[in-house]
């Protein structure tokens, strides 16, 4: 199994604990797995509490697990009718705003990499009359999304999570309609991941070992094709690595 791989299963085995409730948001908000939300003395990441209480309102119980280190939907200039995809949905949470804001006519698509996640997320679509939300199960390498279908894009802190941010990026490129966007919030360093972080699957879990520095990982998304890219928010934290770098949250925008 390549280390690609290993990375993968890791991020599956955590997420899966997660959403059966085996292990708490807790045991993620230390200072070695810093991903994401929590209000722990130590915890690296708290976002939890960045949304507004008329999204809040929009959100069944279950499908706020604490996971995110943003709030994309509130940059992603929803509108009624649109047709968004939802990358690394999990429980459902950013899901069940976005339907909000695109109502009866649009349409939401959330796709995760984890069955648990997904099995999840139908328990809460079940709480809530939301016909027009539907979960996926897929990677965001390979999405099961065909060509230019989405009007927006949106993820929260979950691309930092993808050993390939390459292929993740070009993707979100394809699954696009022409002059659509995406508004991603994610984890970025100002410098180096040791290597023995950036080896360690666990870490990934934890979304320390998959970041990229910020200026690498907006030239990624500017081979991938998208123009008009815009740092929209970012917020850094009292946390470094090994290697003296620092780690903040951001949410960026692009057009294709």
């Amino acid at each position: 199994m390549d280390s690609s791989s290993n990375i993968r299963k890791s991020v599956q085995e955590k997420y899966a604990q997660i959403a059966r409730g085996e292990i708490t948001i807790d045991a993620m908000t230390t200072p070695s797995s810093c991903c994401c939300g929590g209000e722990k003395k130590n915890a690296v990441l708290d976002m939890s509490m960045q949304y507004s209480d008329g999204d809040l309102s929009a959100i069944p119980d279950g499908a706020n697990l604490g996971l995110g280190c943003g709030t994309p939907a509130s940059f992603a200039g929803l509108k009624e009718g649109m047709t968004v995809l939802d990358l690394g949905s999990g429980a459902g949470i950013d899901c069940f705003v976005a339907a909000k804001y695109v109502g009866a006519s649009g349409t939401v698509i959330g796709v995760d990499m984890t069955e648990a996640m997904i099995r999840k997320a139908n328990e809460n679509k079940k709480k809530v009359d939301l016909p027009n939300v539907e979960f996926r199960f897929g990677e965001i390498e390979n999405l099961p999304v065909a060509n230019n279908t989405a009007d927006r894009v949106i993820s929260n802190c979950v691309i930092n999570l993808v050993p390939d941010k390459e292929r993740a990026f070009h993707e979100i490129h394809r699954v696009l309609k022409p002059g659509g966007s995406f508004s991603v919030s994610d984890i970025v360093i100002d410098g180096e991941v040791t290597d023995k972080e950036r080896k360690d699957a666990s870490l990934w879990a934890g979304c320390i070992s998959g970041a990229l520095d910020r200026k690498e990982y907006l030239a990624i998304i500017g081979r991938a094709g998208f123009h008009s890219v815009n740092v929209q928010s970012e917020k850094r934290y009292d946390y470094r690595l090994a290697s003296g770098a620092g780690i903040f949250s951001i949410t960026v925008t692009g057009t294709k």
